[in-house]
């Protein structure tokens, strides 16, 4: 073990283990998970260095110094974090730093616009915990996806964005030509424009061994993560016509495809029915579940388990892609904007919500793609629309006092 390795000792049933965590997998800080039930010596040394008390978790970092039961406050503390902007008031605040919130705020500052941006895990979204990207224009060669979240964060630094990570936003407000962000932690930032570019969670089974396999085996994204399998086989779970779509679209890379759906019946159209029925390399099994996925360092396995009867068996896919749907990280946005029923933002051709001067771009905005090209995209058309729309509330006002 490299002694440049934080540690964190716990057990898998502590919840503040599990927030700790999410929240070093979320801000993307490596560490070693010590289980102090599987290990005596781990839990003889947790009850030594805490006066013989047992408790967790005990977090140790490289330069030796403790953590005991933090709060997520203390951890970005301690990794140097930072989560108080220096002013009140901006240009913009941009809520979300993804691919669109970050490429929003390079074109805004660009323009001169003190721009904030405000993130509430780790910079790159989605994009940023994905393994290699190789759609993404001007890299001809697959590019890692933290290195290019690096790239974005590094890009809008150079242009003197300010960037608030560990913050999550508790509401957005409006009052004539103020929009307000209330932050979690208290503290309230002012700008007559607001960006949202929150993103969007792809819904997860929440079974053992899933969040291990995140990147490495397990992904979201067929278009993205497909080609990485070429010629072997891969399970596909969900049958709705998101799961039929994209299991035909990995039936043209690799050897077989076979769907899982845990209802009794699959949700997907009749003509997507018919085009899996007819393609040779897939298979479709329903009211089957994955109950557990295994594995040392990559997937290697899953447990599938058959509901009518109980009975469970294993299966060894190269890979398992999961479309069971998205959920917008809009939940602080209810009452505040229009949303649609599932929650995404509900927008204007130019991109403005139904609050003026209130603008949404990315995966959180209703009619989006979901993809990492669009995203940047839609946070560049985002920026230019705010500018328009600053000169043009500009002029209101100056006309109003001559």
């Amino acid at each position: 073990m490299s002694e440049q390795t934080i540690r964190m000792y716990g057990a898998p049933w502590c919840p503040d283990c599990r927030r700790a965590k999410q929240f070093f997998n979320e801000h993307r800080v490596s560490f070693q998970w010590v289980d102090i039930e599987k290990d005596p010596q781990a839990m003889a040394y947790v009850q030594e260095i805490n006066k013989g008390k047992q408790i967790i978790p005990t977090i140790v970092f490289p330069d030796g110094s403790l953590l005991v039961e933090p709060s997520n406050a203390e951890l970005a503390e301690k990794l140097g974090i930072r989560r108080e902007a220096s002013r009140k008031v901006y240009d913009v605040v941009i809520v979300g730093g993804g691919p669109a919130g970050l490429t929003a705020a390079i074109y805004t500052a660009r323009e001169g616009l003190q721009t904030l941006v405000i993130e509430r895990s780790g910079l790159g979204g989605q994009a940023g915990t994905t393994r290699e990207i190789e759609n993404y224009p001007g890299f001809p060669e697959p590019v890692g996806g933290a290195e290019l979240a690096q790239r974005l964060t590094n890009q809008a630094r150079r242009f003197s964005v300010e960037i608030l990570q560990a913050q999550r936003v508790a509401r957005v407000s409006s009052d004539g030509m103020h929009r307000t962000v209330h932050v979690e932690s208290g503290q309230e930032y002012c700008a007559p424009a607001l960006i949202l570019a929150t993103g969007a969670t792809y819904r997860r089974l929440n079974v053992p061994g899933e969040a291990d396999f995140i990147g490495a085996g397990i992904h979201f994204c067929a278009t993205c993560d497909g080609p990485f399998y070429k010629g072997r086989e891969v399970v596909v779970v969900g049958g709705g016509n998101s799961g039929f779509q994209e299991g035909l679209f990995l039936a043209g890379l690799v050897s077989k495809v076979t769907i899982l759906e845990g209802a009794k019946e699959v949700h997907a159209s009749k003509a997507l029915q018919e085009k899996v029925a007819e393609h040779k390399s897939m298979e479709v099994f329903t009211q089957a579940t994955v109950q557990e996925f295994k594995g040392r360092g990559k997937l290697e396995a899953i447990v599938v388990k058959d509901l009518p009867t109980g009975r469970t068996r294993e299966m060894h896919p190269a890979a398992v892609f999961v479309f069971i749907g998205m959920q917008p990280n809009t939940e602080f946005l209810k009452g505040a904007l229009e949303l649609n029923p599932m929650g995404f933002v509900v927008t204007k051709p130019n991109l403005e919500t139904s609050v003026e001067g209130v603008f949404a771009a990315g995966d959180c905005r209703l009619g989006s793609t979901k993809q990492l090209a669009s995203a940047v995209g839609e946070g560049a058309t985002a920026a230019l629309m705010v500018r328009e729309y600053l000169e043009r509330v500009g002029e209101a006002r100056t006309s109003q006092l001559s």
